[in-house]
């Protein structure tokens, strides 16, 4: 497995500026003036962050309509205390099920592949509270190959085919929601990175280059949404903790995937640095396999306090 040290991880980040370069906040004037992605940032109260995110892009009408089958995709892969940011929290899956619903979604799967017990990762990151319809929704913890089918990867350099989860064939919409916290092998985790919880063979993208093969997942698995859970940061020994865990109380969403990353790289300092998506590698790729919006001056942020 490919990992990177601490000191090798803060030389990622040579050359650039100190400062998290978040964007100004636009007038109406200069906003018409972008064409860039649309990103929502909510922050404030937790149970209100989800609605005020997607609210800032259109709300989750936009994307879904009534009767759709709706593949949700946290992060639920560890078994580690969910309050260090390790997965994603429950209660932010929970408002997204209750958004799909109320949207009119006639199934909705909540899905991962986890790396520990799935047992334990169910229990200790309280993902059952999210289950609030017993009827229209359900929990899939992926753990057999039968599970997954091979497709090609069209343009793939790194993957030529790959094994993904079933269900995203099934379902009429993806919705991808990581959580945002460092990683040993890949500096942030985050959405793109997240994609990793719906192939089989994960250790085969160890045996590759790891940035470019990830971000090739994203030629063959594109979520309609990308919400990020950045209510607490884990910024430091990821990607299953312990380590630094930031509250910053924040949800992002975005249509781009690789916007809604580049953007989230910003929020926080990782390992007490700060940089920009450019510095994180998969994002980078991604950004060069026209996959989304790398630069934070060329978005439109809509930013809520709530």
């Amino acid at each position: 497995m490919e990992r990177i040290s601490r000191r090798e991880f803060l030389k990622i980040s040579a050359g650039f500026a100190v400062s998290l370069a978040l964007p100004l906040k636009l007038s109406a004037e200069e906003k018409h003036k972008i064409s860039g992605p649309l990103i929502g940032v909510a922050r404030g109260e937790k149970n209100k962050l989800v609605k005020a995110a997607v609210d800032a892009i259109g709300g989750m009408d936009k994307f879904i309509k009534p009767g759709d089958r709706v593949l949700i995709k946290p992060n639920i892969s560890f078994s580690a205390n969910a309050e260090c940011g390790a997965t994603t929290s429950s209660e932010v899956i929970k408002q997204v099920v209750e958004l799909c619903l109320d949207a009119g979604a006639s199934k909705i799967t909540i899905i991962d592949y986890p790396l520990a017990n799935p047992d334990l990762c169910i229990e200790r990151s309280g993902v059952r509270q999210a289950i609030v319809d017993k009827n229209r929704v359900n929990l899939l913890m992926l753990s057999k190959e039968r599970q997954f089918v091979e497709i090609e990867v069209p343009d793939g350099k790194e993957l030529k085919t790959v094994k993904i989860a079933r269900e995203l064939q099934k379902a009429d919409k993806f919705i991808n929601l990581p959580t945002a916290k460092s990683h040993s092998a890949t500096g942030v985790s985050l959405g793109i990175k997240n994609l990793m919880g719906l192939i089989w063979d994960r250790s085969y993208l160890h045996r590759v280059d790891l940035h470019r093969a990830i971000a090739e997942l994203g030629l063959i698995m594109k979520p309609d949404l990308t919400i990020v859970d950045a209510t607490r940061v884990l910024t430091s020994g990821g990607p299953g903790g312990p380590g630094k865990t930031v509250i910053l109380n924040t949800v992002i969403a975005g249509a781009d995937m690789v916007a809604v990353d580049s953007y989230t790289v910003g929020i926080s300092s990782w390992y007490n640095k700060s940089f920009t998506g450019k510095n994180v590698k998969y994002i980078l790729y991604a950004s060069e396999l026209g996959l989304g919006e790398i630069d934070t001056e060329k978005m439109v942020i809509k930013e809520v306090k709530v």
